[in-house]
């Protein structure tokens, strides 16, 4: 599957990633078809991405990957060639239509396929559900695949080993604001607001501040308007350590869980799941969710995904609207 078109900088890793396939197809005799969806790619995830970016939220592609890309042209594709079904190597399970945890809980991969549908997932086999890392890595080595020592892939697929800010610096233009802490006192210059997310520690460029201590800034607002970006020393901000959200564009994975529940929930991937009661609620742009949480998530990120659980089951997720109730 080929999702990326190399770009300005000479960058793709799509060819060292045929290479390895190609590698264990002829080691498995099997036939390796190769697929280009790199134009659906760029009109359903990367310009929603760039969007959301632009307008100071921080989304997260790979769940958009899944439900536009891997589990709909790339299924219909493997259809259309004859399969019966398609298996891909996510960490996770799925029996008649629904979504489970995978047995290893460090590589457990749900969170990233909270929004793809019943209807998707039937036609779907996930081998890896009931192994550990180690198990995979062991069983392909002992069948002589030539990966079975291949680093992980981590991150965004398109942006591979660059630099994530350098990366968003070719496709979005700078917009230079005043950085001021949460009393409102100016405490440096930044170059964009898309360059930050909810909770960022690193990367802010504020020197020594005068009549403030020496501890670290912690990003914990934006205001678009004024493109003014709002940090604080305070790890107990309300903003980064509030226990309520509000939730848009929901997705249920099968029947929709009879609201309020209590239910677990994650906002990030290997995120702790976190014990909440989940209500209804309706705005003026529409039906959303409001989310109360029994301990405090680290950084709630308008943006991100937040995700849904009864036990081991992956009930679906919606799109953090705000990090407070409404």
């Amino acid at each position: 599957m080929f999702n990326w078109a190399e770009d300005e900088t000479g960058y793709c890793q799509a060819a060292e990633d045929f290479e390895s396939a190609q590698a264990v197809a002829d080691q498995l005799g099997i036939v390796l078809h190769r697929a280009d969806f790199s134009r659906e790619y760029l009109e359903r995830v990367f310009q929603y991405f760039l969007g959301e970016y632009a307008a100071g939220r921080t989304p997260n592609p790979d769940l958009l990957c899944n439900r536009e890309i891997k589990f709909a042209p790339f299924r219909e594709h493997a259809l259309r060639l004859g399969a019966d079904r398609i298996a891909t190597g996510h960490y996770a399970d799925t029996r008649d239509g629904l979504l489970y945890r995978a047995a290893d809980e460090g590589k457990d991969q749900t969170y990233f396929l909270a929004l793809v549908s019943s209807h998707q997932l039937k036609q779907v086999e996930f081998p890896l559900a009931a192994l550990k890392k180690p198990e995979v890595r062991a069983i392909a080595e002992s069948i002589g695949l030539p990966n079975h020592n291949r680093k992980d892939s981590t991150g965004i697929c398109f942006i591979g080993e660059r630099n994530f800010a350098d990366f968003l610096g070719d496709h979005l233009p700078d917009q230079p604001g005043l950085i001021t802490d949460d009393q409102g006192r100016s405490v440096g210059q930044h170059s964009g607001l898309w360059r930050f997310t909810i909770g960022q520690r690193r990367g802010l460029g504020i020197g020594g501040v005068a009549g403030a201590p020496e501890a670290p800034w912690f990003v914990c607002g934006k205001d678009l308007g004024t493109r003014t970006l709002i940090v604080t020393q305070d790890r107990r901000h309300p903003a980064l350590s509030g226990r309520q959200l509000v939730a848009s564009d929901i997705h249920w994975i099968g029947e929709p869980p009879a609201l309020p529940h209590r239910l677990q929930a994650r906002i990030r991937h290997r995120q702790p799941l976190l014990d909440c009661e989940v209500r209804p609620a309706m705005l003026d742009d529409g039906e959303c969710l409001r989310v109360f949480f029994d301990e405090s998530p680290w950084a709630i990120a308008p943006g991100q995904y937040v995700v849904f659980y009864d036990g081991r089951r992956c009930l679906g997720g919606a799109v953090i609207k705000t990090n407070e109730a409404l």
